[in-house]
């Protein structure tokens, strides 16, 4: 025979196939237990309210998921995030900027989901959510870093119908150049959260919108579980 199988190699060949058994499986229980991890971002200028609330409230819900889930909550009220100068938007650095301090966040191994909140002006999104937005474009290079991660967005405007599901969709539209995976709410607010900011800045007051920004957390969670289950 031109290919004789002896003992010894059948034996090595065993081992090795088992050995390699032995690693997928630990590397199978590693990803099974590591953490995953949903950012919420908010993007209004002004630093701890509405969308802040509204934002950290939905990462609350998607806390509650599943132990595995962990949070980090990003409120870029008074940080300088300039717009893309269409020529440095995959090198932040040149910029000189408070988004240097925001990326690594969103580079981590862990990422497993993102929540954006914007306040709706005008019927369209803030010009800071349009600086992070054009500013993502740093994970675009040299790879879709943000590939099939579940993104959520909410957003908050002065009147019921101020134009949040136009903010929504404005920030949605933009994650589609990143491939990620759109995650909407439940009913009441299929697109993701809607809030109305009618309470002197008390956002908790307005119930029905809580509980959209509630939804949409539980939402990108699951989906967020949901994706690495399929990669185990």
């Amino acid at each position: 025979m031109s290919h004789q199988i002896t003992r010894r190699a059948l034996l090595t060949s065993a081992g090795l196939s088992a050995a390699f058994g032995m690693n997928a499986a630990a590397s199978q229980a590693d990803a099974a237990d590591s953490p995953i991890l949903i950012v919420g971002i908010s993007c209004s200028p002004r630093k701890g309210k509405t969308t802040a609330t509204a934002t950290a409230f939905a990462l609350e819900a998607a806390k509650e998921v599943h132990p595995r889930i962990t949070t980090t909550f990003i409120d870029l009220g008074g940080k300088h995030i300039a717009p893309s100068d269409g020529t440095s938007s995959a090198t932040p650095s040149t910029l000189n900027d408070d988004f240097d301090e925001i990326l690594p966040v969103l580079q981590s191994k862990h990422l497993g989901g993102i929540i954006i909140g914007s306040p709706s002006y005008f019927r369209s999104l803030s010009a800071l959510c349009k600086a992070f937005l054009e500013r993502l474009a740093a994970l675009r290079n040299p790879e879709l870093l943000l590939a099939d991660v579940p993104v959520g967005a909410l957003a908050v405007g002065s009147y019921r119908n101020g134009g949040q599901e136009l903010v929504i969709e404005q920030i949605l539209t933009a994650m589609l150049c990143h491939e990620a995976m759109l995650v909407g709410g439940k009913p009441r607010a299929h697109q993701g959260a809607t809030l109305w900011n009618a309470y002197g800045d008390d956002i908790t007051q307005d119930l029905v919108g809580m509980e959209s920004a509630r939804n949409l957390g539980i939402r990108v969670a699951e989906a967020a579980i949901r994706l690495q289950a399929m990669h185990i």
